[in-house]
């Protein structure tokens, strides 16, 4: 794999501000000028907890009005991260708390991943120096692992904590780089397809190229392993995952093609064109990048309790329903958008309490229907008929405000234009005519495929389909 950095190349690390950056906080790889470049990312959820902690737990809220308190700070966390008996929870405490724990944490040692990876950089340079600073974050951003590095250091408190986790992190990325667990191969072939649609959307990727890669990687992940994981001519169980080739790749384009016109593709790759086995290589070295560059964060689930306080404070506030209506709006997209808008809040502000709930969860926490039974106590059919009957009442909405008759024909052409390999699967309309395209025949399939997917002129397709 190119290897864009070197030993005079390694971006500097940016400081953070204070304590609640510190703890709160990711390390993202940019690009600046042509240059790599590091910065940091703030995360809503730890900043919201870490202020609840100083406002309700007077010894942190010392801690941070010392100068030299943010290794104490490090240490608070980490006894309620290990489970200390001494600690008994306070009501105001989130149930979750030590999850929370192992995320500031995780947060206050990117600092440690990155001279550790320096570290190991300087005296070898058998790979890239961001792969020495991916295998450090993966681990530490892996709950088991350091919530393991945490308790052992109850044996071994003669040093600091920091220096131990930097001296632990060091020996980690050496151990890697030899065996080669965390090879970039096996990054993107063990990650999940939420993970690398989160990696890619963080790496500024968007529809239809998300859809495409991670259709692609589906089979270049069963091609990859059958070739090279799982033959014993080529790897014995334990040693290092090979490089693909370039018959991997042709293999799984290959596979890519043959699948993408089936109706369990996506819209947006049955609309896009064929590959080729470079289009296939290309395409998984972005998802490598995507991947090593947005370590995903310790189980960062969208809490109910959250999503409620914003739908109290902003969605269904009437404060907000009342203001729609007498603010004037100057941009004329607004304007025409706003008779919809407002039919769709005043339908949602008669939503009963458990409606709102599914809502919050399946749209705006991206709940399964199946976690939905388990966290609501209902079955999924009953789920299914709530969510239906939802939808419908907004549809009747938009359908009372919008004059179909007027705009319908146009929006269809329009839509099969702009639209056609990327639709926006939240608007309502869009999503319709994705599913009637699914009930059109083959042919007519293949036609729209053709003309809106590839651009390829009605006259080309008419002699292609003659």
């Amino acid at each position: 794999m190119p290897n864009p950095f070197n030993q005079e190349s390694i971006p500097r690390l940016p400081e953070r501000r204070d304590n609640a950056e510190n703890f709160s906080t990711c390390l993202v790889l940019a690009t600046r000028n042509n240059r790599p470049a590091l910065m940091w990312q703030n995360y809503a959820e730890l900043q919201r907890n870490f202020e609840l902690y100083k406002e309700q737990a007077p010894v942190l809220s010392q801690l941070c009005d010392r100068p030299d308190g943010i290794k104490s700070i490090a240490e608070f966390w980490r006894q309620i991260a290990i489970y200390d008996p001494s600690h008994i929870a306070q009501e105001w405490e989130p149930e979750n708390r030590k999850t929370l724990a192992l995320k500031h944490l995780a947060s206050y040692f990117e600092k440690h991943c990155y001279h550790a990876a320096r570290k190991v950089r300087s005296q070898s340079s058998n790979r890239p120096w961001e792969d020495y600073l991916c295998y450090a974050r993966v681990f530490i951003y892996t709950a088991d692992n350091l919530l393991k590095l945490l308790k052992a250091y109850n044996i071994c408190h003669q040093t600091y904590l920091d220096t131990y986790i930097q001296q632990s992190l060091i020996k980690i990325i050496k151990a890697e780089s030899d065996i080669g667990k965390f090879s970039p191969w096996r990054l993107l072939v063990n990650k999940s397809d939420k993970e690398l649609r989160e990696s890619l959307q963080k790496y500024d990727y968007r529809e239809p190229n998300i859809s495409q890669f991670i259709f692609a990687r589906k089979y270049f992940k069963q091609v990859y392993r059958l070739n090279k994981v799982n033959n014993p001519a080529i790897r014995k169980t334990g040693d290092k995952w090979p490089d693909a080739d370039s018959e991997d790749f042709r293999a799984a384009a290959e596979c890519y093609n043959a699948e993408k016109s089936l109706p369990s593709a996506p819209h947006e790759v049955s609309a896009g064109a064929n590959i080729s086995g470079e289009q296939m290589q290309a395409w998984m070295k972005i998802c490598i990048t995507a991947l090593q560059n947005y370590p995903k964060f310790i189980n960062l689930p969208l809490s109910l309790e959250v999503l409620q306080e914003e739908d109290r404070e902003g969605l269904f506030d009437e404060s907000e329903l009342d203001k729609a209506n007498t603010d004037e709006v100057e941009n004329s997209d607004k304007k025409a958008r706003e008779p919809s808008d407002l039919s769709f809040r005043k339908q949602l502000a008669s939503l009963k309490p458990d409606q709102h709930t599914i809502l919050l969860l399946y749209y705006g926490a991206g709940f399964k229907q199946k976690q939905l039974e388990l966290k609501l106590k209902l079955n999924q059919s009953s789920i299914s008929r709530r969510l239906t009957t939802i939808e419908r009442r907004l549809l009747e909405a938009l359908v009372e405000v919008s004059e179909p008759d007027r705009w319908v024909a146009k929006y269809v052409v329009e839509w099969l234009q702009k639209n056609f390999r990327a639709p926006l699967r939240s608007d309502l309309i869009q999503a319709a005519l994705v599913q009637a395209t699914t009930e059109l025949d083959s042919k007519e399939q293949e036609v729209l495929r053709l003309r809106y997917g590839q651009q390829v002129a009605e006259k080309n397709i008419a002699i292609g389909l003659a």
